[in-house]
C-alpha cells in the first residue's frame, strides 16, 4: 500500500511519527475515542505538500504527483447513537474541506461513514454504481445526498464483487458495509479496483478496504540499496593485463 486512511487512532496532538516505513500524520484529541490518521510511504513522503487537520474525525493531505494533485480526505463519521448536533457539525466540517479543494485537483475520500448506502440505487444514478451490499438506513442517505451535492461517486458500489469483497464491519453473525471511497465523478476512471480484503484475525471487527488507483505519467520510485556490478563489457586486453597485474601486486 502506498497510502492509508485510519480511523480511532485515539492518540492525543497533531502531529506526525514514522512507523514501519511509513509516515503518520494524525489528528486526535481524546485517548477515549475518535482520532485519524493517514499513513503515506516512505517513497512518497516528500511528496506532501500540505496537511490538513480539520477536527478529530476529519483530516485531509495534499501530494504532488508529476503533473497532478492529489487530495486524501480521511473521515470518521459520528455514529448512529449521537445526537444529530453532533453529525451536523461532522458533515458541515467535511463540506468546508471539500469545498477549499480546487476542481482540477484529484480528490479522495476514505474512512468509516457509520452508514449503509444499501445495494440498490434508488435515484442515485450518478453517485451509487448499483454494486452495494445491504439495506439503506439514515447514514447512508446522508452519505449518498453528501455525495450528489458535490458530484461524488462511492467507488465501492462501481465494481461488482462477491459479499466477503463488500462487508467491511462484522460482529458475530452481523455483517455491514460502514467503509467507503468518494471520488470525483469524472475523475472516477483512475479507480481500478475497489474491495475488502477477508481475513481471519480477529483482532479488529473491521475489514481492510482497498482501491486501486492508476495516476497518469506518474510511478513510485522504490529506494533500494543497489547492488554491486561489474562491467564486463568495458573489459578490453590492456585493462584486463593491468587488472591482472593488481591483482598479483595484492596477493603479494
Amino acid at each position: 500500500m502506498n497510502i492509508a486512511c485510519t480511523q480511532e487512532t485515539r492518540w492525543v496532538g497533531a502531529k506526525a511519527r514514522e512507523i514501519d516505513g511509513y509516515k503518520l500524520w494524525y489528528s486526535g484529541g481524546s485517548r477515549a475515542r475518535n482520532g485519524v490518521g493517514i499513513l503515506v510511504e516512505k517513497e512518497m513522503m516528500d511528496r506532501v505538500v500540505e496537511v490538513n487537520r480539520r477536527s478529530d474525525c476529519i483530516m485531509s493531505i495534499k501530494l504532488v504527483m508529476g503533473a497532478e494533485v492529489l487530495n486524501i480526505i480521511c473521515v470518521y463519521a459520528p455514529q448512529v447513537g449521537l445526537s444529530d448536533d453532533i453529525k451536523k457539525v461532522f458533515w458541515e466540517e467535511l463540506k468546508e474541506v471539500v469545498q477549499g479543494i480546487l476542481g482540477h485537483e484529484k480528490l479522495f475520500l476514505g474512512g468509516d461513514f457509520n452508514g449503509h448506502i444499501g445495494e440498490k440505487v434508488d435515484g442515485y444514478v450518478r453517485t451509487h454504481g448499483g454494486f452495494g451490499f445491504g439495506e439503506r438506513n439514515s447514514g447512508g442517505v446522508a452519505l449518498l445526498d453528501f455525495a450528489v451535492a458535490f458530484n461524488l461517486t462511492v467507488v465501492n458500489s462501481r465494481f461488482k464483487k462477491k459479499d466477503e469483497h463488500l462487508v467491511t464491519f462484522r460482529n458475530g453473525s452481523c455483517r455491514t458495509q460502514i467503509d467507503y471511497f468518494l471520488t470525483r465523478t469524472n475523475h472516477r476512471r483512475v479507480c481500478k479496483d475497489c474491495k475488502v480484503l477477508p481475513s481471519e484475525w480477529l483482532g479488529t471487527q473491521h475489514k481492510l478496504s482497498v482501491i486501486d488507483l492508476v495516476i497518469k505519467n506518474f510511478k513510485v520510485k522504490k529506494r533500494g540499496k543497489g547492488v554491486d556490478r561489474t562491467r564486463w563489457w568495458n573489459l578490453t586486453r590492456d585493462n584486463a593485463t593491468k587488472l591482472s597485474e593488481k591483482i598479483k601486486s595484492e596477493a603479494n
